[in-house]
C-alpha cells in the first residue's frame, strides 16, 4: 500500500507539474485503487464507497456539462460581482495592440525554443544604405554645442532633413516615404541622438503618434493622398495635440471639444466642427503647419443623428486656419527641439478634417491606443539605447586615459563598479530593444511589452547617465562643447516623463492591463460574465483554477530543486538561467493570482503591490530578451560576461520585486502561503558579483569587440573633433599599455548562480 500510495503521488504531482491537473488525480486516484484492490479489500463496503465517491467526483468536475449545472451556475453569481467591469474607453485600452511573448511569460511556463527560433528582422539594403548614406552625414553636420547656444537647428539642418525624408521614414514608398521597418526607424533615432538629442527628436515626432501614423491606418485614401506626400517631404510639418493642462495625456478625459454646427464659407453652406482647445507641451508646435487633434466632439443640434456626445475623434487642422494660435515656445530642460502650446478659439473647419472621415467619428481613444501600443516600442526607447551606448563609450575612454596616482582610473575598483553596471545595462537595453521592434516587424503590437520597453529603457538611460556622470566627476559637471554628457543628462527627465510618466506606465499600464490582457484566463472570465456566457465562462474558471495549481506547484518544486527541474533549450552555456526565469515565471503568474483574488478591484488602486509585479514582469522580459541576443550573436567570453550579468542583475530584481509584494500583501495568511511556495529555502539570489563586474568592466576598457558590441549604434565623430573624438583615440592608441599594467583575466564563470 505504502507503495501504491507513493505511485499515486508521483503521477499526481508529474501531472500537476506538466498542467494536467485533473488528469492528475484521476491518474493518481485510479492507481491508488488498483492498488487497493490489488493489496486485498479489508472492508468491501469502505472500497465501494470510496470508489463511487471518486467516480462521483471524476465526473462532477470532469464532465462540462454536470460542472456547469452543479457549480459554474452557481459560481458566476460571485465572480460577477467581484470582477471589474469594464467602461468603453478601459475595454478600447485593453482589446488595443497584441499579446506575444509577454503572455508566456505570464502563463508560468515560458516557450523558450519558440522565443529562439524568432528571427527579427534586419534592416534592408535600403535602410542600410540611409543608415551609412544620409543619417552618417545629418550627424556630421551637427554640431550640438552650438545647436544649444543658438536654441535651434540650424537653417541648413531642417533643409537636409526635409530633403532626405527624414520626417517620412514610417510612410510608405508609395506616398514618397521610405517605407522603412521598424528597427531600421529605431537604429535612424538610435545614431542620431548620439550625436544631438534635438535632432533625435525633432525627427522622431514626425515618425511617432501623429497625422503620419494615424493617417496610415486609419485615413481615408483621399486623406492619405493628398497628406501624405507632403508629410514625406516636409512640406507639411506635423505636431499632434493630445496633452491639455486640465486632463493632462488623458484623452478620455479631455476638455477639447468641436461642435457640429453649419456655417456660410465663400458664399456656401457648410457641415463642420467649431473646434476650441488649449493644448501644452505639444513637441514641434512652434513650426508646425498641420496640426493632428485629439478632441470630443458634440452635436447638440442633432446634425448628425440623435446621439448628441459622439466621443473622442481625431482630426488634421491647418495651423494657419483663424482662430489658431501657437502660444510661448516652452523650454523643456534646456534642450532646444522644438516644443510649446497651442491654442484654438472658435476655429471652423468642414467635416472631413476628421482622420477616417465620417467613419472615424468617435473612433479617436481607440485610434490612439492602437498607435501607442506599438509606438512607444521605437521612439523614446531608440533615444534611450542611444543615450546607454554614448555613455559606454565615454566612460570606457575616460577611464581609460584618465589617470590617478599614475594609474588608470579604470583600474580602482569604485570605478569598475559603475562601468559594469553602464556596459550591463547597455547590453540589456540593446536587447529589448531590437527584440521588441522584431515583434512589431513581425507584425505584433505588443501593448504591455511597449510600456516595459518605454518605462525600463528610459529608466536604464537615467541610471546609466547617472554612473557616466559620476564617472567623469568634474569634466561632467562644466558645461562647453567638449561635454557631452551634460547635454544627456539635462534630456533624461524628458524621456521619463513623455508618452506616459513612468510612475503611471509601471503601475497602471505594465501590470494594470497586463495582469487582464497577458493573462491566459482573466480577460476571457471578465467577457464571459459580461456575456452571461456560461458555457465560456466554465471554460475559463476552471482553466484558471488548474493553471493557479498548476504554478503552485510549479513554484515550490522549481524553489526547492534549485529550478532544475524546468524545462531548458539545448543550449551549452546558459541552460541554467532559463530554469531560473521558468521558477520565476510561475512564481510570478502564482503572485499575481494571489494579488487579484485577495485585492480584488482595489488591486489597480494599490500601485506599490501592482508596481513591484510590473518589476517581475518587465525584468523577466529583459533577462529573456538578452538571452535572445547572447543567442543569436557570436559566442564570445565578452558577451558571455555580459549576458551573465544582465540576466544575474535581473534575476535579483525579479526575486526582490516578489519579495517585496508577499512583505506588503495586506492578507497575511495569503502573503505566508505566497512565501512558502516561492521562497521555501530563502531568497538565494544575489546580484551580479564583483568579479563577474571586473570582467565586465575590463572588457569594455580593454577589448575592441566588446565596445563595438555594446556602441555599434552611436555616430563616431572624426578625430579631429574636440571631445568625444580625441577622447576615443586615445583610449586606443593607449589600449595595449593599459593591458600590459592589467592582471590576468580570470577563468570563465560557471552559469549557474548557486553554483557559487
Amino acid at each position: 500500500m505504502l507503495v501504491t500510495f507513493l505511485l499515486a503521488l508521483i503521477a499526481l504531482l508529474a501531472l500537476t507539474f506538466l498542467g494536467r491537473g485533473f488528469f492528475g488525480w484521476v491518474v493518481g486516484a485510479a492507481i491508488w485503487l488498483i492498488g487497493w484492490r490489488v493489496c486485498g479489500i479489508a472492508s468491501p463496503l469502505l472500497f465501494e464507497v470510496t470508489a463511487l465517491v471518486l467516480t462521483a467526483l471524476a465526473a462532477l468536475f470532469g464532465v462540462p456539462a454536470i460542472r456547469r449545472a452543479l457549480i459554474t451556475r452557481n459560481v458566476m453569481p460571485i465572480f460577477a460581482k467581484v470582477l471589474p467591469r469594464l467602461g468603453d474607453t478601459e475595454r478600447i485600452a485593453l482589446e488595443a495592440g497584441t499579446v506575444w511573448f509577454d503572455a508566456d511569460l505570464f502563463s508560468g511556463r515560458p516557450d523558450w525554443n519558440k522565443l529562439l527560433a524568432f528571427q527579427p528582422q534586419k534592416l534592408n539594403q535600403d535602410e542600410q544604405a540611409f543608415l551609412d548614406g544620409p543619417v552618417a552625414e545629418l550627424c556630421a553636420r551637427l554640431d550640438d554645442w552650438q545647436i544649444n547656444q543658438q536654441r535651434d537647428l540650424p537653417a541648413s539642418v531642417w533643409a537636409f532633413m526635409k530633403t532626405n525624408g527624414f520626417f517620412g521614414m514610417i510612410i510608405p514608398k508609395e506616398y514618397g516615404g521610405h517605407g522603412f521597418s521598424a528597427i531600421a526607424h529605431s537604429r535612424v533615432v538610435t545614431r542620431i541622438s548620439s550625436r544631438s538629442v534635438a535632432a533625435a527628436v525633432t525627427v522622431m515626432v514626425p515618425n511617432s503618434l501623429g497625422p503620419g501614423e494615424l493617417l496610415l491606418h486609419y485615413g481615408t485614401e483621399e486623406q492619405r493622398k493628398y497628406y501624405l506626400p507632403r508629410l514625406a517631404k516636409g512640406d507639411e510639418v506635423p505636431c499632434f495635440g493630445l496633452t491639455g493642462p486640465e486632463a493632462g495625456s488623458d484623452a478620455a478625459a479631455t476638455q477639447s471639444t468641436g461642435v457640429v454646427e453649419k456655417r456660410i464659407v465663400d458664399g456656401k453652406e457648410v457641415l463642420g466642427l467649431r473646434l476650441d482647445w488649449k493644448k501644452r507641451y505639444i513637441t514641434l508646435a512652434p513650426v508646425a503647419t498641420l496640426i493632428g487633434l485629439a478632441f470630443r466632439i458634440k452635436d447638440p443640434d442633432h446634425l448628425l443623428g440623435d446621439v448628441e456626445d459622439l466621443g473622442i475623434s481625431c482630426a488634421l487642422i491647418s495651423a494657419d486656419l483663424p482662430g489658431v494660435e501657437i502660444g510661448m515656445r516652452h523650454d523643456p530642460m534646456g534642450v532646444p527641439f522644438m516644443n510649446g502650446p497651442i491654442v484654438g478659439n472658435d476655429v471652423f473647419a468642414p467635416m472631413d478634417c476628421i482622420i477616417g472621415g465620417k467613419d472615424g467619428i468617435g473612433q479617436g481613444w481607440r485610434m490612439l491606443m492602437e498607435c501607442l501600443a506599438a509606438g512607444r516600442s521605437i521612439s523614446l526607447p531608440a533615444l534611450s539605447v542611444g543615450a546607454a551606448q554614448m555613455m559606454t563609450r565615454i566612460s570606457g575612454a575616460y577611464a581609460t586615459v584618465r589617470e590617478q596616482f599614475d594609474t588608470p582610473i579604470g583600474r580602482f575598483e569604485g570605478i569598475e563598479e559603475p562601468l559594469a553596471r553602464i556596459a550591463g545595462k547597455t547590453y540589456m537595453m540593446t536587447a529589448a530593444r531590437t527584440l521588441t521592434c522584431g515583434a512589431l516587424d513581425a507584425g505584433e503590437k505588443p501593448a504591455v511589452l511597449s510600456a516595459i520597453a518605454k518605462a525600463y529603457l528610459t529608466e536604464g538611460m537615467r541610471e546609466v547617465v547617472t554612473d557616466a556622470m559620476d564617472i567623469r566627476a568634474g569634466a561632467a559637471i562644466q558645461r562647453g562643447p567638449r561635454n557631452t554628457l551634460a547635454r544627456a543628462w539635462d534630456a533624461v527627465p524628458i524621456g521619463i516623463t513623455v508618452e506616459g510618466a513612468n510612475i503611471l506606465t509601471r503601475s497602471m499600464i505594465i501590470y494594470g492591463q497586463g495582469a487582464i490582457r497577458c493573462h491566459p484566463f482573466v480577460q476571457h472570465e471578465i467577457k464571459a460574465v459580461a456575456d452571461k456566457d456560461l458555457t465560456k465562462f466554465d471554460a475559463a474558471l476552471f482553466g484558471h483554477i488548474n493553471l493557479v495549481v498548476r504554478n503552485v506547484l510549479r513554484s515550490k518544486l522549481l524553489a526547492l530543486t534549485s529550478s532544475r527541474l524546468a524545462a531548458a533549450p539545448k543550449v551549452q552555456d546558459t541552460r541554467r538561467y532559463y530554469q531560473h526565469l521558468s521558477r520565476f515565471s510561475a512564481a510570478f503568474e502564482f503572485a499575481s493570482d494571489i494579488a487579484m483574488g485577495t485585492l480584488g478591484g482595489s488591486l489597480k488602486r494599490r500601485e506599490k503591490i501592482s508596481g513591484r509585479l510590473a518589476d517581475a514582469l518587465a525584468y523577466l522580459y529583459l533577462a529573456s530578451c538578452a538571452l535572445k541576443r547572447y543567442h543569436d550573436e557570436a559566442k564570445t567570453t565578452a558577451h558571455y560576461n555580459l549576458v551573465c550579468w544582465s540576466v544575474e542583475y535581473s534575476l535579483y530584481r525579479v526575486q526582490e520585486a516578489l519579495r517585496g509584494v508577499i512583505e506588503n500583501l495586506p492578507t497575511r495568511a495569503a502573503a505566508w502561503m505566497l512565501k512558502l511556495a516561492i521562497f521555501p529555502l530563502g531568497a538565494r539570489f544575489r546580484p551580479p558579483s564583483d568579479k563577474l563586474g571586473a570582467r565586465v568592466a575590463r572588457d569594455i576598457l580593454e577589448h575592441r569587440e566588446a565596445r563595438a558590441t555594446l556602441t555599434g549604434d552611436v555616430f563616431i565623430p572624426p578625430p579631429s573633433e574636440p571631445g568625444r573624438a580625441r577622447q576615443s583615440r586615445a583610449r586606443d592608441s593607449d589600449r595595449n599599455e593599459i593591458a600590459r599594467r592589467g592582471t590576468r583575466r580570470p577563468p570563465r564563470p560557471r552559469a549557474g548562480l548557486y553554483a557559487r
